[in-house]
C-alpha cells in the first residue's frame, strides 16, 4: 500500500514536505471523527459502520502512507517493531490490558 501512494504522489507531482503531511493526516482523522459522532449524534446512538466513514478511514490510510513516504519510514517495520513491542508488555504483564 506504502509503494502504491508513493507511485500516485510521483505520478501527480503532489510531493511535500513532512509538516504539511502530518498537518494533512491530523485534518483527515479529525473528518473521520465528525462523521462518527454525527453518526452516533454525539454518542446518543449506538455505533454503524456508513460508506462515507469507508472514505474517510480511506483517506486517513493515503495521508499516513503519504507522511511515511515524506519521512523515509518503511510502514511494515513501523508495525512490525509495535506489534512485537506490544507483544513483549503483554508477556511481561500476563494479561491483556492496555498498549499504552
Amino acid at each position: 500500500m506504502q509503494k502504491a501512494v508513493a507511485n500516485f504522489i510521483a505520478e501527480y507531482n503532489l510531493n511535500t514536505d513532512v509538516q504539511t503531511r502530518y498537518i494533512d493526516l491530523v485534518s483527515e482523522v479529525g473528518e473521520l471523527g465528525k462523521e462518527i459522532l454525527t453518526s452516533t449524534d454525539y454518542g446518543e446512538n449506538d455505533f454503524t459502520p456508513n460508506p462515507k466513514m469507508l472514505d474517510e478511514v480511506g483517506d486517513c490510510l493515503f495521508s499516513l502512507f503519504a507522511l511515511c513516504h515524506a519521512m523515509g519510514v518503511d510502514t511494515q517495520s513501523a508495525l512490525s517493531n509495535s506489534i512485537t513491542k506490544y507483544e513483549r508488555r503483554f508477556a511481561d504483564k500476563g494479561n491483556v490490558g492496555s498498549v499504552k
